[in-house]
């Protein structure tokens, strides 16, 4: 098989030499990283359940979900929750195989309520969310895929990925990791998951800002709520200063429409430690990229990941694909600054054959791409003939989709 790769050098700057970049980070208690987060678990589950029944993954679509924000009245000390959150699960997939019943609704819901007890600690899962299900059947055409010999893309779609992440990239995805892992919150249980990092770098300086949603029920008064922010702000510095390399400034602003002289209105508190409880609704696809980052700098595609099968939709499987492959050519062949992946699928085609597999690529001093665009080219080739066992992993949730 011959695959239409091309190779190019750009003459960019890398990330690193330009004076400002933009980061953003949507913690797993943002609305948006919530939707994202359920419905490729839900996916998954549903992979899971379709090789039960019928040896194989089935049509299903689900990348449409939205998450409305309930009424809450946070307090210090402890507020209440007068209306709880609605999640919406949408689009197709399929519910019937050869005369069996495939209860893909109570999957939707079951799988939503254990990601929500997993990662959100104060939002109950039954009292604080009502879950609506508006999941139909796929059309014949799209089904039908399914069926084929050799599947092919259910759509002619293209996506681009990146390696290797800036420093500023690693930073702020770093930060957001740490604000919201167990060891942090063990020490500063107050702070809840919804938590949004972004960075901005000019030239050497990055300035963090962090939005942080305070539990309300841990707060005992205003003091103490803008004395722990000075604590957790050098907990977050402390952190960066281990991971910095080139950077000589950091500057930490967190909730920073806070006003000491407004009382309870001018702290940023909430009852259940996300804003979906009652300020910020949610919707797949728009929090993340698949490589967990809003990086305004980057070529970014606009497909939604999350939710959609990883057996034929090429809005998925591209999108994690164009990061794997960026990050293998950088690692492989020496002498790249950057790696830019660019994949274009054609509707019904197989998609280890895509209409174009584009690789531009930053070098360093003194290099030339003629000596290396050989090792490049057997390397996306190489990429490209695995993709059935890169669906697999796909289909088996070992890689995040936010």
């Amino acid at each position: 098989m011959t695959r239409n790769i091309i190779i190019e050098s750009l003459s960019n700057k890398p990330i690193k030499f330009q004076p400002t970049e933009l980061v953003e980070r949507k913690g797993v208690g943002h609305p948006d990283s919530i939707c994202d987060g359920i419905m490729e678990e839900v996916s998954v589950a549903l992979c899971r359940e379709y090789k039960r029944i019928a040896g194989r993954i089935l049509h299903h679509n689900i990348d449409k979900s939205l998450l409305v924000a309930g009424i809450t009245q946070p307090k210090i000390g402890g507020g209440k929750i007068l209306e709880p959150m609605k999640m919406y699960f949408g689009d197709r997939a399929t519910n019937e195989f050869k005369g069996q019943k495939i209860p893909v609704e109570e999957i939707a819901i079951e799988t939503a309520k254990q990601w929500i007890r997993q990662n959100l600690r104060f939002v109950d899962p039954v009292k604080n969310i009502h879950y609506i299900s508006e999941i139909k059947p796929g059309s014949p055409e799209l089904t039908d895929i399914f069926a084929r010999k050799k599947i092919g893309a259910n759509d002619t779609s293209a996506a681009v990925g990146y390696a290797p992440l800036s420093e500023t990239e690693r930073i702020v995805l770093g930060v957001e990791h740490f604000l919201n892992s167990r060891e942090f919150k063990e020490r500063f249980p107050e702070v809840g998951e919804d938590i949004k990092v972004m960075g901005y770098r000019l030239h050497q300086k990055l300035i963090l800002t962090v939005a942080m949603a305070f539990v309300d029920r841990f707060i005992p008064d205003q003091k103490f709520y803008f004395d722990r922010k000075e604590v957790i702000k050098k907990a977050i510095l402390d952190f960066v200063a281990q991971e910095k390399v080139d950077l000589e400034e950091i500057q930490v602003d967190i909730n920073t429409l806070d006003d000491p002289s407004r009382g309870e209105a001018g702290m940023y508190l909430t009852v259940t430690g996300t804003s979906a409880e009652g300020a910020d609704c949610g919707q797949v696809g728009r929090g993340n990229k698949v490589n967990g980052l809003i990086a305004l700098n980057r070529p970014m595609g606009t497909e939604a990941a999350a939710g959609k099968n990883p057996v034929s939709h090429v809005g998925k499987i591209y999108n994690f694909l164009t990061h794997h492959i960026a990050a293998h050519v950088y690692n492989a062949v020496p002498g790249l600054e950057e790696v830019y992946v660019w994949l274009c699928s054609q509707i019904g085609k197989p998609i280890d054959e895509p209409l174009i597999a584009s690789v531009q690529v930053i070098l360093k001093p003194h290099v030339h791409l003629k000596e290396i665009a050989p090792k490049i080219q057997k390397v996306v080739d190489f990429e490209l003939s695995q993709i059935y066992k890169f669906t697999e992993r796909l289909a088996e949730g070992e890689f995040p989709a936010w």
